[in-house]
């Protein structure tokens, strides 16, 4: 009677356990691939980081390592560190991120000569245009249309004047595309931009302004391309057909086996 008993025992664990293994196979969640994109400092070694709506100091300080007083005192912020949502702010320096591969020539931006202007009170205007470069030759034409969401900063070379604002799209057609600076004082700048997301560089992203005077006014054009990405099955969205044989495996054997079993008890 024992024996009998052990048997049977036996047999039902051979026909459960592929079956449980397969169910556990099939059941497995699928592995959830978090992405996240940490800045790259621009060719002059700044890191800068568009800030996301409901963002606030502590958290990009949290994810970048950075504390929030530098955060604070390094972009100008009041003493509660408020953000705006999509002004580029900067979180680090470090060294110049490598140039991405892009079709033609790679020009470097020429600042259009100073419009001869009235006084306006001892101060420049120096005004940033991101656009997009259609056919990658590095020179805006005039079919070239200005890309939103990229940052732009200016800041003089004795760090007394530093100001970011973030490219739109103009609704008037006939306003000037690009964003300006006002009330800039006289003396020599660094003219940087960041690209958004999708897009590479087809110019250098920084420009110095060897003499900027009052009444003045300073064109910079930065170009950038679409960046095209492979298309292919997404991650993580399959169950492994490996595992679906091996559990198929195991049951049929787990059958065969019992079959076995049954017929043995009988004789």
């Amino acid at each position: 009677m024992k024996i009998r008993l052990l048997r049977l025992t036996g047999i039902l664990l051979l026909l459960v356990l592929p079956v449980w293994i397969t169910a556990i196979v099939q059941a497995a969640p699928a592995s959830q691939v978090q992405q996240f994109t940490s800045p790259t400092p621009g060719p002059d070694g700044r890191i800068l980081y568009v800030v996301k709506p409901g963002e606030t100091c502590l958290q990009i300080s949290l994810m970048f390592g950075v504390s929030v007083d530098y955060i604070r005192t390094t972009n100008h912020l009041d003493v509660n560190c408020t953000l705006q949502a999509g002004t580029a702010i900067m979180i680090g320096v470090g060294g110049p991120s490598a140039a991405s591969p892009t079709p033609g020539p790679t020009p470097t931006p020429t600042p259009v000569a100073p419009t001869a202007t009235p006084s306006i009170g001892g101060t420049a205007e120096v005004c940033v245009l991101l656009y997009k470069d259609i056919n990658g030759d590095g020179v805006r034409q005039a079919n070239e249309p200005a890309i939103a969401g990229g940052a732009v900063s200016l800041t003089s070379l004795t760090g007394t004047f530093s100001q970011t604002q973030t490219t739109v799209i103009q609704s008037d057609p006939n306003a000037y595309p690009g964003v300006c600076f006002n009330g800039v004082p006289e003396g020599r700048y660094t003219v940087s931009a960041a690209v958004p997301d999708g897009y590479n560089a087809t110019t250098t992203l920084t420009y110095t302004l060897d003499s900027v005077k009052a009444g003045g006014i300073y064109d910079v054009n930065f170009g950038a391309q679409a960046r095209t990405s492979p298309s292919g099955p997404s991650q993580g969205s399959a169950h492994s057909p490996l595992l679906g044989i091996l559990g198929a495996v195991f049951l049929l054997g787990g059958v065969g086996l019992g079959i076995y079993a049954w017929r043995v008890m009988r004789k």
